[in-house]
């Protein structure tokens, strides 16, 4: 009777602290994440990996989105270090592999040669992106980003472009986009604590 009575027990304080951890609050990533993610528009883009990428090229893994360009002298080398920092971290935190695109938005001067060799510098995981302004522009616009287009014949200018980067869900689709930190005086770049973080939140409820 001792025993039915311990199990009863036992019982009633697992239910119960089943009911409890389930009515906590759970931990809310600081990103802006799609619900429901987004698919992308098709798309063919030149890359470092020997060939052209396409939406298949996004699936089976998660890939971090980011604008940028060979040239850059600030925001581009800073968040590309931090990235190949912080892809360990990232890569415990999900079942499949963590990727980094770095999409050239200087197709003027940045070739395929050029992407690749900047990209290779930073990991195997690191692919380097470009394509002309007419397939690069709606391609960057339908991620949620911009980047600006020097006048033609210049041969010496900074392209603004977003410092954001945008999470793209191992089914291709964009799943949530991590924002730059704006500090006066400071280059803008993605805080990476937090996006490990957040990508942890994001990764555990992906099914």
């Amino acid at each position: 009777m001792q025993k039915l009575l311990i199990s009863v027990v036992a019982l009633i304080a697992l239910v119960a602290g089943v009911v409890i951890y389930n009515t906590l609050p759970k931990p809310q990533p600081q990103a802006l994440v799609y619900e429901p993610a987004r698919a992308l528009a098709p798309f063919t883009l030149e890359s470092s990996l020997g060939s052209d990428v396409t939406n298949d090229d996004l699936k089976g893994q998660w890939t971090l989105l980011f604008t940028g360009y060979t040239f850059c002298p600030d925001i581009c080398p800073t968040t590309m270090a931090d990235l190949r920092q912080a892809l360990p971290e990232l890569t415990k935190q999900a079942d499949e592999p963590v990727r980094v695109w770095m999409i050239s938005v200087d197709p003027q001067r940045d070739t395929v040669k050029r992407v690749t060799d900047y990209a290779s510098f930073f990991g195997e995981e690191f692919v380097g992106v470009r394509a002309e302004h007419k397939e690069l522009y709606p391609f960057v616009n339908g991620l949620g980003l911009m980047y600006s287009i020097p006048e033609q014949g210049e041969t010496d200018y900074l392209v603004n472009h977003s410092a954001a980067i945008v999470l793209v869900n191992p089914d291709g689709e964009r799943q949530a986009i991590f924002k730059a930190e704006h500090v006066m005086g400071e280059v803008p770049t993605v805080n990476m604590k937090t996006m490990v973080t957040d990508f942890a939140i994001i990764a555990s409820g992906y099914n």
